[in-house]
């Protein structure tokens, strides 16, 4: 079976392995070859599998996974470091992506704040003007 994983920038990994853990937002789960086909979303964390008697690693921020009918699994995410310390992946990177998550969060909320207020004072606007007969 053959894992890719993409990133909007590069192929992160792109190679024949033996099995796959990953996590969803319903819990981790595993697939082997001739796997029935699947897809789902991932949540921020770390993907394992084995080739032969090793095991690698790929922190991924979030993503689809599908696994095709032949068993093929494919991974895009937005961001992917592949590494052969989990340790080091569990406490560097992972935390590094949860820190971005949260920023991302802080700034989309400002974001919106910003967008109702813009539409606070339109709509204030409009309604000074609507008893004066003027139309802009």
């Amino acid at each position: 079976m053959k894992l890719t994983i993409v990133t909007p920038l590069a192929i992160v990994v792109e190679q024949e392995i033996d099995s796959l853990r990953a996590e969803d937002a319903s819990g981790s789960f595993g697939i082997l070859s001739h796997h029935a086909p699947f897809l789902t979303s991932l949540t921020l964390s770390i993907l394992s599998w084995r080739v032969a008697n090793a095991e690698r690693f790929c922190a991924v921020r979030g993503g689809v996974l599908t696994v095709a009918d032949g068993g093929d699994i494919e991974i895009a995410t937005r961001e992917a470091v592949v590494g052969e310390n989990l340790a080091t992946l569990d406490a560097d990177v992972l935390a590094r992506f949860q820190s971005d998550a949260e920023e991302e969060k802080t700034e989309h909320v400002e974001n919106v704040r910003l967008q109702l207020n813009a539409i606070r004072q339109m709509i204030s606007r409009l309604h000074r003007s609507a008893n004066t007969g003027e139309f802009r």
